[in-house]
């Protein structure tokens, strides 16, 4: 049977998760009930993972299935789904290829509304936070992260699995009220990208120098990081393949 990708975007506010889960409301299982109208029963695969409140403008699925009317498989699912989850594209791709196994990066965003009042339209997708954040500090504390790193003490451990990732990139910027870091690696442990966020806050706040993120970062220790942001505020953003060049902002330049 031939092999599909979903390229999908949803806001994961009223999801609990991607990952399906016995009597809760997951992404993959509105996904998965949607495509059994013209697959039967499916198993579909994901490049990430997002935990309940995360959002998607970019994941990748991919799924074996009889041959489809791919057309009429985007319309169709489109409407079962809307307004949660997009299908932004549907296609044929080789035997081998596997959304979670075969990506070789991902992208995150993750946006802060450094406001006192919260925005009805933004606070879905934003973590509204108060007291005035210095972004370049929070920018000049995140650069010891680029390169090959031991995450242990930003992570949510599971079972003996090792924390070491390489970060491509990894910077904060300030633009009007909105405070956002882009982040890139082959692949993420769980809780990774929030946990750097909300030790970013503290230096970003005053309350810790902008050294702690090294010092975090060496000790292992997560019970000395500062948990995790929000997930609302949190965003997948991009996934890449073979020989694709993982996106970054244009407002962030390719050093490489």
């Amino acid at each position: 049977m031939p092999t599909y990708r979903l390229d999908i975007a949803y806001d994961g506010s009223d999801f609990f998760g991607y990952a399906k889960q016995p009597e809760l409301r997951t992404v993959q299982g509105d996904l998965e009930s949607a495509l059994f109208i013209f697959t039967g029963p499916v198993e579909t695969f994901v490049a990430g993972r997002t935990d309940k409140g995360v959002h998607a403008t970019d994941q990748v699925i991919s799924f074996t299935a009889r041959e489809l009317d791919m057309a009429r498989v985007k319309r169709s699912l489109n409407s079962m789904l809307a307004p949660s989850i997009a299908i932004r594209r549907i296609s044929l791709v080789d035997d081998d290829f596997h959304a979670r196994y075969s990506a070789t990066g991902r992208a995150y965003e993750f946006r802060i509304h450094n406001s006192a009042v919260h925005d009805p339209f933004r606070s879905s997708v934003t973590w509204t936070y108060a007291p005035r954040l210095d972004a370049d500090a929070m920018d000049a504390a995140v650069q010891c992260l680029v390169g090959e790193r031991d995450f242990a003490a930003f992570c949510r451990r599971r079972g003996d699995s090792l924390m070491i990732r390489r970060v491509e990139w990894a910077q904060w910027r300030r633009s009007d009220d909105i405070v956002e870091m882009s982040i890139g690696a082959k692949a993420f442990c769980h809780q990774m990208v929030r946990s750097i966020v909300a030790l970013s806050v503290e230096i970003g706040a005053g309350r810790m120098d902008v050294s702690d993120m090294q010092r975090v970062l060496e000790s292992g220790d997560r019970s000395i990081a500062k948990g995790a942001a929000p997930a609302k505020g949190l965003t997948l953003v991009a996934v890449s393949y073979g020989d694709e060049t993982l996106p970054r902002p244009a407002w962030i330049p390719d050093t490489s």
